[in-house]
Order: C-alpha cells, then structure tokens, then sequence
C-alpha cells in the first residue's frame, strides 16, 4: 500500500498541478502572440481572410471545444482533485506532469500524450518555414484555441474543487 501525503501537501500538488499545466499552455500562447502580430503588419488580402475565418471556426471547435473542453481540461483537473487525496511525494514534486498524464496513467493515456506531443512538436517545426502573414494567421487559430483550453482547465478545476467531479475519470490505474 502506497503511503500518501497530508492532504494539505495535496492541496498545494493540485494547484501546483494545474497551474504547471496552464503555463505549458500559456508559454505557448506568449511564444505565438510575436507571430501573430508580426503577420497582422503585413497588409491582408481576401485569400488571408478565406483562410483565417474557417480556420479560426475549426481550430476553436477542434481544439477549444472538443481537444480541451471535452478531453484535456476535465482530465487534467479530475487528476489534479486525484492528487489531493493521493499524493506521493513524486506526484507531488511533478504535479503538472501528473495531471497532463505523463505518469501513473493508463497505458492508452500515456500513448495518447506522447503521440500528441510528437505530433505538436513536428507541426511547431513546420510551422517555422511558413511565411508571414500566413504564419500569423494560423498561429491566431492556434492561439485561440490554446487559450480556450486555459480557460477550461481552470473552470473544471474550481468545479470540481467545490466537489463536482461525478463525471470526470482521472485514468490512474490504481
């Protein structure tokens, strides 16, 4: 039987969870914000805008809505409320990793990120040989979708802090 820490070192791991989680996102965020305002000096034309409306529509849909809101962000706040009650010093010390489900998680979870983060890493690189304002408009789409996914993951976490959490799998396979 694992021994696990005070719930107050539980509390401290869960913030620390999702406020790690969030920077991750918000690092992103900061890094592409230069990219879009360097494409937006450029003078748009209409081909600039066909692309940009229909690829902010998806990217908010396909990352905001149901990549964040309907996976990531209730996952990562369900492992976060895990954490309170069940916290070991290593989930503790790597709470944001916890919660993003590098570890202790089911076998498909841990696939799942890493195929993610494989693929975000490739699209980032591929992204850099884009010229500007193309680049500055997909970096928006992305940008809006990233934070969407912030917002998210912090309205779960203070949903299931007060103790609604019925619906949300933490996938730790324990």
């Amino acid at each position: 039987m694992q021994k696990y820490l005070n719930p107050r070192i539980g509390n401290v791991a869960a913030i620390w969870g999702v406020v790690g989680a969030c920077s991750v996102l918000g690092f992103a965020v900061f890094r592409m914000i230069g990219h879009v305002n360097e494409g937006f000096q450029h003078t748009l034309g209409w081909q600039h805008y066909a692309l940009m409306v229909p690829w902010l529509f998806f990217m908010l849909y396909s990352e905001g809505y149901k990549g964040f809101q309907k996976g990531y962000s209730p996952r990562v706040a369900a492992r976060a409320n895990y954490l309170r009650e069940r916290s070991t010093l290593v989930r503790a010390v790597f709470a944001p990793l916890f919660c993003m489900g590098f570890f202790d998680s089911t076998r498909k979870r841990k696939i799942v990120i890493w195929v993610l983060l494989l693929a975000i890493t490739s699209l980032v690189v591929i992204f850099q040989f884009i010229p500007q304002p193309w680049r500055g408009v997909l970096d928006l789409g992305v940008v809006l979708g990233l934070t969407w996914g912030i917002l998210a993951t912090l309205y779960f976490m203070v949903k299931f802090w007060f103790g609604d959490a019925a619906d949300a799998n933490p996938e730790v396979p324990e």
